[in-house]
């Protein structure tokens, strides 16, 4: 209908005004500063710069984790976390597509994690131990889930959507146990074995030269690769017409129904990416560590992700990123800690809180506050 589209339009106009705004400030013309900074404020919301930028991370990142000057070698060289971190940075931009962008709050996002990860090491351990075809065939069942569950979910609201995400995840969870122990492995899990990628590349090999000393192993690349394209993906998914939308669903969904828009389907399509997504990362981890357990697909490990992205910053893309990195940092290298190692989801709650308090956009939030405090500042004077 020519109704429909009109409104679609319009809506996408307003969200897409909203969306461009975020983060920014109204600048005090004083000359060529004030040009620059609006200059700036266009450049960083465009998909070539988010691109430009992870690149950039997944090139730097690793250097600065495991050898950076001037931080306690005890804090240093966990050459496998690093890898982690771009693993569950995947998944949190997964869950965040979901609950950032349409607000639907999952506590079950584990069966799409969980799920991808036992799909991908029962193909390579039975058929072919290939990486990207064992990759590829854990996210085609996370996303044959996510195709499924919505029937289910999406006629469920707020409190009820989440618990019910919750109970599907842990009915997975308990299935893998011990009814399939057989095939699952129950409370031991699998070992999961891995070739040379495409019979050619060992990904556990170190890269040559300065690439070893930057990067570590082809493994590293393989996960930088899935992490940028999927990075790339959100992005034009966020900026598109179609993925505006989500965010007017988000606002008001009985506006958005009102003014003829089929809420459900942007709902479903919100949840199919999301899982997607969330599939892609639990297909790596399998290849990362050689094992998947039952673990991943326990509700701890949805409450994992959840937090990482509240603390991270919700609706952004860089936002959950720093939320796993927090997170991930504080469970591998602070929890080895001597004096406070013991205590390491205490200080990580706590400092949750207070960012949280202070902070309700997260991390990324609070970063964007204080940058804005100090242009004003610089404006004023």
């Amino acid at each position: 209908m020519s109704t429909e589209n009109t409104e679609n339009t319009d809506i996408s106009e307003n969200t897409e005004n909203t969306d461009i705004s975020e983060g920014t400030e109204e600048t005090i013309d004083d000359g060529p500063a004030s040009s620059a900074l609006e200059t700036w404020d266009r450049i960083k919301h465009t998909e070539r710069f988010v691109l430009i930028a992870a690149v950039v991370f997944v090139a730097v990142f690793p250097w600065v984790f495991t050898s950076a000057p001037l931080v306690p070698s005890d804090l240093l060289g966990y050459d496998q976390l690093v890898r982690l971190i771009l693993i569950w940075g995947i998944f949190a931009l997964g869950f965040n597509h979901l609950l950032g962008q349409t607000g639907l709050l999952s506590f079950g996002h584990a069966m799409f994690f969980g799920g991808s990860a036992y799909a991908t090491a029962l193909f390579a351990n039975n058929v072919v131990a290939d990486p990207l075809l064992s990759v590829v065939v854990g996210v085609c069942f996370a996303l044959l889930l996510a195709v499924v569950t919505p029937f289910i979910l999406l006629r469920l609201h707020t409190v009820y959507f989440a618990i019910v995400t919750l109970a599907i995840a842990q009915m997975l969870y308990y299935m893998a146990r011990e009814p399939f122990e057989g095939i699952t492995g129950g409370i031991n899990g699998l070992g999961v074995e891995r070739n040379p990628l495409f019979g050619l590349v060992e990904l556990g090999a170190d890269l040559p030269g300065v690439f070893g000393a930057l990067w570590g192993t082809y493994m590293y690349l393989f996960v930088a690769a899935f992490f940028v394209a999927v990075v790339a993906f959100i992005t034009r998914v966020r900026k598109s017409p179609y993925g505006l939308i989500f965010k007017a669903v988000r606002e008001n969904e009985t506006r958005a129904s009102f003014v003829g828009l089929d809420v459900w389907r942007y709902k479903f399509a919100a949840f199919v990416i999301s899982g997607f997504v969330a599939g892609i990362a639990g297909g790596l981890l399998p290849m990362e560590t050689y094992f998947t357990g039952v673990e991943r697909l326990h509700w701890t490990l949805s409450g994992d992700v959840v937090m990482m992205t509240v603390l991270g910053g919700l609706g952004t893309v860089a936002g959950p990123i720093i939320g796993v990195i927090v997170f991930l940092y504080f469970e591998g290298v602070v929890n080895g800690l001597d004096v406070i190692g013991g205590y390491w989801l205490l200080t990580l709650a706590l400092a949750f809180t207070a960012v949280v308090w202070k902070y309700p956009d997260g991390i990324w939030g609070m970063i964007t506050s204080v940058s804005s405090q100090l242009r004003s500042q610089r404006g004023d004077q």
